[in-house]
């Protein structure tokens, strides 16, 4: 089932959606990257594929409509990672994620926003995986994670691929660096994103079990 919310902020609420299977395993947050909103069409996809697989899913607006405008506010990542962690205890406390394990899905600059938020605190936090993600960006950030961290690049994505290489570097706990072959930063390539699809309900599937309190 997917239907629209808000989440209610301090000052402000946010645009939502959450999609509920039957019977849901773990919750995973989508974080998208600067310039998108939670109707992207690639985590969209991944979403509707890991409800199939028996996950709550919530994809929100880390801006407002007025804010998205700004390029200086979409690369504040501190203002996201602080929005992400509010949504998060939304979720968990009276929203979709009551009582369940909860992950995080970055994308882009999202997977930094995802890493800032569990280092400043999120404890909630079972699981990341990153898609094309910029966890480079908070490099800073990394040495403090211990929770299992998924990073998946595409093969023909140089540049964020030898970026992800150094990031997975500064990360502890279990972690993996996965190259989606003949991909591109997009995965728009034929079977690409389903190859991302797979290793994402891998990944959640391990590690989001059990209970949120256990």
């Amino acid at each position: 089932m997917e239907q629209e919310t808000t989440i209610p902020l301090r000052g402000l609420s946010l645009g939502a959606i959450v999609l509920e299977p039957k019977e849901p395993r773990g919750l995973v947050i989508f974080v998208h990257g600067a310039g998108s909103n939670r109707l992207s069409p690639r985590n969209l996809s991944v979403a509707r594929a890991l409800e199939g697989a028996g996950f709550t899913c919530l994809l929100f607006d880390l801006l407002t409509p007025e804010e998205i405008e700004d390029p200086d506010m979409r690369l504040d990542l501190s203002l996201m990672a602080e929005r992400l962690s509010e949504a998060t205890t939304w979720a968990s406390e009276r929203g979709p994620g009551v009582e369940r394990p909860i992950g995080y899905f970055g994308s882009s600059t999202g997977s930094a926003v995802a890493f800032k938020a569990v280092t400043s605190g999120q404890t909630h936090i079972r699981a990341i995986v990153s898609r094309g993600g910029r966890p480079d960006l908070v490099l800073g950030d990394l040495r403090k994670v211990r929770i299992p961290s998924l990073l998946i690049v595409g093969g023909e994505d140089y540049q964020t691929r030898q970026l992800n290489e150094r990031a997975i570097e500064q990360l502890h706990g279990p972690r993996e660096l996965r190259i989606v072959p003949d991909a591109g930063h997009l995965f728009e390539e034929e079977g690409a994103m389903e190859a991302v699809i797979e290793q994402a309900k891998e990944w959640f599937g391990e590690y989001l079990r059990g209970a949120a309190n256990e």
